[in-house]
């Protein structure tokens, strides 16, 4: 179980089964593979933890189309950050142009090559665990800032206190002084 844990989880979103039956045996492997077979179940995975790392979405399916279940994954907060691979039958330009448009990261058009495919899918991950590895290093940067901000203002606070002590402490000093006298003055 702790292996699965590691292994990048990829939601296969089909709605024919042989599809799905041939890219988890080809993908069980290396990564942990779910499969949806309708659009509002694959939103439904994808919402919910563990999120997948990636999907990979099939355009024609009924009640929703692939299309429509990139552009709402890509309108959520939770899961727009979720690269999309559109694997499809459409292999005009257009239907292309689309789905990158939607929001998709890749377009396989079918039959694929399980080679293409495989790179694909790790080229993708590869670049979706450095973009997390940077948000995660630009929070991390932002509540560092957000603290040595705070110091700064601290300090400013203190250098303020210790100029009006300052102002203070020569003020009593100089209406207590005492007088040279004269005689002290000839000597």
């Amino acid at each position: 179980m702790a292996q699965d844990k590691k292994r990048p989880r990829i939601l296969f979103v089909d709605d024919v089964p042989m599809n799905i039956k041939v890219l988890v045996e080809a993908l069980k492997e290396d990564y942990k593979v779910i499969f949806a077979r309708s659009g509002p179940e694959a939103l439904d995975f994808a919402q919910n933890d563990p999120q997948p790392d990636l999907i990979l979405l099939d355009i024609m399916m009924p009640d929703m189309d692939g299309y429509e279940v990139c552009l709402r994954l890509k309108e959520n907060d939770k899961t727009r950050d979720i690269p999309v691979i559109f694997v499809t039958a459409l292999d005009e330009e257009d239907d292309e142009t689309r789905g990158l448009a939607q929001g998709a990261v890749d377009f396989i058009s079918k039959p694929f090559s399980l080679p293409i495919v495989r790179a694909r899918i790790k080229t993708h991950l590869n670049l979706k665990l450095y973009q997390d590895r940077l948000k995660k290093q630009t929070k991390e940067l932002a509540l560092a800032n957000a603290r040595l901000e705070e110091e700064i203002q601290e300090r400013r606070k203190a250098e303020e206190m210790i100029r009006e002590h300052l102002t203070v402490m020569q003020e009593v000093i100089q209406s207590h002084a005492f007088p040279v006298s004269q005689n002290y003055k000839k000597q």
